[in-house]
């Protein structure tokens, strides 16, 4: 809604300014909080949805709200980051210790208001990636991550109504497994050759002059526009101690920034779904381009990773992939020469730690699409289970060393367990067994067998336990078989009467909306080619 129309976001909400934060009851103003912060995220998506050109105004206001205030300091003082502190030295528990919770959003929402709030540079840290390579993260100030988080609590539900439904990462109630579900299901139904997108430094060369004009298609709140473009712009203190300017990208770490590269992103999603073999095409116009030998096409994008799958030959996903990265090539991104690849499922690819593949099944002459562990996630949890056997010294007891390995495993274990993992898990079980015997052997170099098998394998005559817990055992989780859920996916805030609506006539209207494939589109199973 522009700004001259009859009626602003703060009206139709009619906007209160509620009581500072009291932190005698803070409990019960966090639950109140948080309620009126879903209900006016409610409010906003459905407007979003109802009218995809409005622009939406005054949403300065709801930023700078208390409630919006305080459930963003939740969000934050409750993540792991808390405890890292930014280039000011503060934590969110100096905060709670010092000054107090009350009077720091007190402050802040006055600062905010006043206008004279200006995000801070944020810490650079350098994080070693797979390959020796380094990934670059950036670790703002408590005071900005609180601003962001109020930021995206306001924008995100805005700009969900716009995403697609083959968008899966940094999103509510979307998951890795939704993708690779997803994936998996098309190469089951003669999407058979894959284009395995890479995209070079995304995080970091994403042109803000492009992502700010996507944020303006829905925003017109210039107050929020220039917060965003500061946040973008806050610059980068280097670990050498040197300040660097910020002209493209969003820092890697930020809270604002998973959704911001989905705002950027939704260009290759658009670009796909509205092609004319892509998911906007009905089942008569697939067939009509399969016999005129015209590929038809798939985007699942899990934030910048992505697979293209293509109903064709391996010319046509070349042609693709080129297409691709002119698409990207508009917000200033670039696809990876070396790795991105066109596969077919035959061969297998790797997305999300996962090896997807197609073979016979044995004792049958039928193919079927699998799932397996990759060998490189495998690889990643044997290296971590030696470095934390490594790094353990031998005078601590066994049950420090099970506190850390039991979460990784179970991790691990819980990520992969809908999928053809049990061979793997047989595999990490033996390797971890393995790596803590030779532990305890360095512990007591001079005992036999026998005493060790007497001190540690109680219970289980060889399976290492100490007197608070037992070594997890990777070999003994089932799997399972994810449930692939489509389109069918709801969003946080849906209306009173949707809540009501059976998922199948929800996912309709959804499709019907979108332009995306589900039950009322034609489409209704989402196969074919």
């Amino acid at each position: 809604m522009a700004k001259g129309d009859s009626k602003s976001v703060a009206e139709e909400l009619e906007y209160q300014e509620v009581s500072p934060v009291n932190t005698d009851e803070l409990a019960h103003a966090t639950y109140m909080a948080e309620q009126r912060v879903l209900e006016i995220q409610a409010k906003l998506h459905r407007w979003a949805r109802d009218d995809p050109h409005r622009r939406f105004d005054d949403l300065f206001n709801l930023v700078a709200d208390p409630a919006f205030l305080l459930v963003a300091w939740e969000q934050v003082r409750g993540n792991k980051g808390a405890r890292t502190a930014g280039v000011d030295g503060r934590t969110a528990a100096s905060i709670s210790l010092g000054a107090g919770v009350g009077e720091f959003l007190d402050g802040l929402r006055t600062s905010l208001r006043g206008r004279s709030f200006v995000p801070m540079p944020v810490r650079e840290r350098m994080i070693p990636k797979a390959g020796g390579k380094l990934r670059r993260l950036g670790i703002a100030t408590i005071t900005d991550r609180v601003v962001q988080a109020s930021l995206k609590l306001v924008l995100e539900p805005i700009f969900e109504a716009d995403f697609l439904p083959c968008s899966y990462g940094f999103r509510p109630r979307r998951r890795a497994h939704d993708a690779v579900a997803e994936v998996r299901f098309y190469a089951m139904h003669s999407y058979e050759w894959i284009v395995e997108g890479d995209i070079k430094a995304c995080f970091d060369e994403i042109s803000h002059a492009a992502l700010m004009e996507r944020v303006r298609a829905r925003v017109g709140d210039k107050r929020v526009l220039a917060l965003v473009k500061a946040f973008l712009k806050s610059g980068i203190l280097g670990e050498d101690r040197v300040l660097r300017e910020n002209n493209t990208g969003t820092p890697q770490g930020s809270i604002l920034s998973p959704l911001l590269s989905n705002v950027a992103l939704s260009v290759l999603d658009e670009h796909i779904a509205l092609g004319p073999g892509g998911p906007a095409a009905s089942q008569t116009e697939r067939a009509k381009r399969r016999r005129h030998r015209l590929p038809n096409y798939r985007l699942v994008r899990y934030a910048d990773d992505w697979c293209l799958m293509v109903a064709g030959t391996k010319d046509d996903a070349q042609a693709l992939k080129e297409e691709i990265a002119g698409v990207l090539s508009t917000m200033g991104l670039r696809l990876s020469p070396e790795k991105t690849l066109i596969t077919r499922i035959d061969e297998g690819l790797d997305f999300l730690g996962w090896h997807i593949q197609r073979h016979r099944k044995r004792g049958s002459a039928r193919q079927y699409v699998y799932t397996y562990p990759s060998r490189k996630a495998v690889k990643a949890v044997t290296g971590k289970v030696k470095t934390i056997c490594l790094t353990t010294g031998t005078n601590l007891p066994l049950d420090a060393r099970l506190h850390r390995l039991n979460p990784a495993l179970q991790g691990w274990c819980a990520y992969f367990r809908p999928g053809v993992s049990a061979r793997a898990f047989s595999y990490l079980g033996y390797y971890t067994w393995q790596q803590v015997g030779r532990w305890l052997r360095r512990k007591h170099h001079r005992a036999a067998w026998k005493d060790l098998r007497r001190l540690y394998y109680k219970g289980d005559a060889w399976w290492p336990a100490s007197e608070n817990r037992q070594l997890f055992s990777p070999a003994n989780v089932g799997t399972t078989r994810y449930r692939y859920r489509g389109t069918a996916i709801p969003t946080p805030w849906l209306t009173e009467d949707e809540e009501h609506v059976p998922s199948r006539d929800l996912r309709s209207a959804r499709c019907l909306e979108t332009g995306t494939p589900g039950a009322g589109s034609g489409l209704g199973k989402r196969a074919g080619r």
